[in-house]
């Protein structure tokens, strides 16, 4: 069977055109697999898109659409993770300076009551002085 260079470009054209479909069936379907939040598999992408994984391998258009796919399901989710994170480091931060600020007043409240504390024992201790002066004014009368 020998071929005609008429039928042979027909063929490629033919070829290139089920290429294309194939690769706007893997667009459409790396599209609801984002919607759906789905995982971006080249399984699920393949069976979504109707075509098999060797072609999403093999096909340097394709292989490149899963990756920057994948890449940017990855970096969208990293940044999700980065946002709760930062809320509950926020969250974590804000408790840690509500009890340093209560610690600080109750160290205050405790600083004026042994303040207070002192003062009676001096006011105490000068007392006790004099009471002993006028025992001993006693004693020696």
């Amino acid at each position: 069977m020998t071929s005609t260079p008429i039928s042979t470009a027909a063929a490629i054209a033919a070829r290139r055109r089920q290429t294309q479909d194939k690769l706007a069936q893997v667009e459409k379907a790396l599209g609801q697999l984002r919607r759906e939040r789905g995982r971006l598999t080249i399984r699920a992408i393949a069976e979504r898109a109707g075509v098999s994984a060797t072609f999403l391998y093999e096909n340097t258009a394709a292989r490149s659409l899963v990756k920057n796919a994948v890449v940017d399901s990855r970096s969208r989710h990293d940044r999700r993770g980065q946002a709760e994170h930062e809320r509950i480091e926020a969250t974590c931060r804000e408790r840690a300076l509500n009890a340093e600020a209560e610690l600080t007043q109750e160290h205050r409240t405790l600083q004026e009551r042994l303040e207070g504390a002192r003062s009676n024992l001096r006011f105490a201790d000068k007392r006790i002085a004099d009471l002993e002066v006028q025992l001993l004014e006693q004693g020696g009368s």
